[in-house]
């Protein structure tokens, strides 16, 4: 008992300080060096991008920059990416929308204050989810988020996120729909009123983050983008032309607040966000660790899913205690922050600094900033989400992949703003397509072949032997495909009226349940009624044990369990001679030797 007490204490201590991995390589002077410099240049990306994410998640600009602070520092000391870039991210900004535009409507939200103090607790309970997943090493439970329903909700969303974002590009102000297609529609209903100013300001911005992108990539191309609009806009007047611009951004770091006590927060509305916040964590974990995870694969560092649920989930954690908001790891920072050749988790430490001084002293220069061209910075960003290749490729791979990552795609922007429709879908289509394809697994009576293997008879039109039956089953043997089986034997017996021989190739069943033990021990005493012979072919040592537990192993004979097919033709030919004929079982060189 105490050796597990100490083991658990140990591996929670471990959990709790991932940083000691690399704290003492800081006393090397280039990689103190190569920290400081990839901190600085995610800085520069991650300032303007924070704030455009804020407001598409219905933000004020200023908690995007919360977000930015603390909670970056956080998951990059406890996560184990060490090139990780966490923070404000595009699809859980839009989530986090999502999530709270219901209570908003409904009245349940007033004010700023009140949204801001939703989104924390938002964070809150993504923080609680993601941390408890790491803890507990639950980590494989992300997976049933599979991946088809991932690519298809990404592709989605990432027009969804894009296409909000067009009527700060025309400068015109839209009713909200029932929709998202339908604000859409409001949108490009209001065109002829384009405010010409803005469209321009945002079209140009657009122009130079491509160009930048395309001929200049080594250079910020967002803080560029940035910079030229702000002077442009202040020279011009934009502000007073009727542009829209961020405006006062509040400065001054954020103090440490527990968004419970806001008087606008009841526990009844609270409830309504348990599930949008359990999507959120999968969906942003699974984000992150996508891009951890090929980041790892070319620094051949260790990486622990557990552990980064961890470092996301305190991460979480801290941006809503500290006023900010869900937060998950970038992409695009995160190679970012590869490619400027950070060594340890000290770069997102600098760069969460460098946030701080933007807090304090430098949100005054951006009161000219136009909101159309934070719109650009998200068209540009989200425009890498849409991949419709990967959704070809899963449909190549198994058509069932490809109608759920389509089905996926078009629940979540049909029901859009309500996003965990689409999500749901996907997952409840990936499991009842998963049950469907493992209740019919292959089945197939084998023959030998000319070159000498035991193949599928009907496929390679081999002679089989109307005495002896020898069938391959390619799958697991549970409770949902345990009838498909039962009745695919009895239909192979019926359609051999001599057979006096069963054997049972289950070399491909890794795992056994109680409802297929019990198939399996009901046939045997159907076949020794009707006089037939029954074995059990190269069964794994699993399922062997399973089957000596319950009893089956001696029942059906230790003897019928063989370790190959051609071992239980040979036996029950020397039992039962010439009343069987295996010939189409064995190789020529059994032929021969039988002869």
């Amino acid at each position: 008992m105490g050796n597990v007490v100490t083991s658990i204490i140990s591996d929670w201590r471990e959990r709790f300080t991932p940083f000691m991995g690399w704290i003492g390589e800081l006393k090397q002077g280039t990689t103190l060096k190569a920290d400081a410099i990839a901190g600085i240049t995610v800085a520069l990306v991650l300032v303007p991008q924070s704030m455009a994410y804020a407001q598409l998640a219905g933000l004020p600009a200023y908690v995007g920059l919360y977000a930015s602070f603390l909670p970056v520092v956080i998951a990059a000391l406890f996560g184990s990416s060490r090139q990780l870039a966490t923070g404000p991210v595009a699809i859980v900004s839009l989530m986090t929308a999502a999530s709270l535009e219901p209570l908003a409507t409904g009245g349940i939200i007033s004010g700023v204050g009140g949204y801001i103090a939703y989104a924390s607790i938002l964070a809150l309970m993504v923080g609680v989810f993601q941390l408890s997943l790491g803890l507990f090493k639950l980590g494989v439970l992300v997976d049933f988020l599979s991946h088809p329903v991932v690519i298809g909700f990404t592709n989605a969303a990432a027009i969804i996120i894009g296409t909000s974002q067009l009527n700060k590009i025309f400068g015109v102000t839209v009713e909200k729909g029932e929709h998202h297609h339908e604000t859409v529609r409001h949108i490009f209903e209001a065109i002829p009123d384009t405010h010409l100013i803005t469209f321009a300001v945002g079209i140009l911005s657009i122009f130079i983050l491509l160009y930048m992108k395309e001929k200049m990539p080594k250079l910020p191309n967002v803080l560029t983008v940035v910079i030229i609009t702000t002077l442009l806009s202040y020279f011009i007047g934009f502000e007073q032309m009727g542009g829209e611009v961020i405006g006062n951004i509040q400065g001054g770091l954020p103090g440490f607040n527990i968004p419970f006590f806001h008087v606008d927060v009841n526990s009844t509305s609270i409830t309504g966000l348990i599930v949008p916040a359990l999507i959120i964590s999968v969906l942003g974990f699974v984000e992150a660790i996508s891009v951890a995870k090929a980041i790892s694969s070319q620094t051949r560092q260790r990486l622990s899913s557990n552990q980064e649920l961890v470092g996301q989930g305190l991460g979480n954690l801290t941006s809503g205690f500290f006023q900010g908001y869900a937060v998950s790891g970038s992409f695009s920072r995160s190679a970012v922050n590869f490619a400027a050749n950070a060594k340890t988790g000290f770069s997102s430490v600098i760069t969460g600094v460098l946030v701080a001084v933007t807090l304090l002293f430098l949100t005054p220069l951006l009161h000219h900033l136009p909101q159309a061209t934070l719109a650009a910075v998200i068209i540009v960003a989200v425009m890498n989400l849409i991949k419709f290749k990967p959704i070809v490729h899963a449909w190549k791979v198994q058509p069932h992949d490809g109608v759920i990552a389509v089905f996926v795609f078009i629940a979540t922007l049909v029901t859009a703003p309500h996003l965990e429709t689409g999500i749901m879908v996907g997952i409840v289509m990936s499991l009842g397509l998963y049950l469907y394809r493992t209740m019919t697994p292959h089945f197939a009576e084998v023959a030998r072949h000319e070159d000498g293997t035991l193949r599928e008879a009907d496929l390679f039109e081999l002679e089989t032997s109307d005495t002896v039956g020898v069938y391959r089953y390619d799958g697991d043997l549970y409770f949902a495909n345990t009838g498909y089986l039962e009745g695919k034997l009895l239909n192979a017996i019926a359609s051999k009226p001599d057979m006096k021989v069963l054997i049972l190739d289950l070399e491909a069943v890794a795992q056994v349940d109680a409802t297929g033990e019990e198939m399996l021990s009901n046939l045997a005493d159907r076949l020794m009624t009707t006089g037939i012979e029954f074995y059990v072919a190269r069964a794994k040592k699993p399922i062997l044990d399973a089957f000596e537990r319950s009893g089956l192993y001696h029942k059906i004979g230790e003897e019928r369990f063989t370790r190959e097919r051609t071992d239980a033709a040979r036996d029950a030919k020397e039992k039962l001679g010439d009343a069987i004929d295996i010939e189409p079982l064995l190789s020529v060189k059994h032929k021969e030797i039988c002869s």
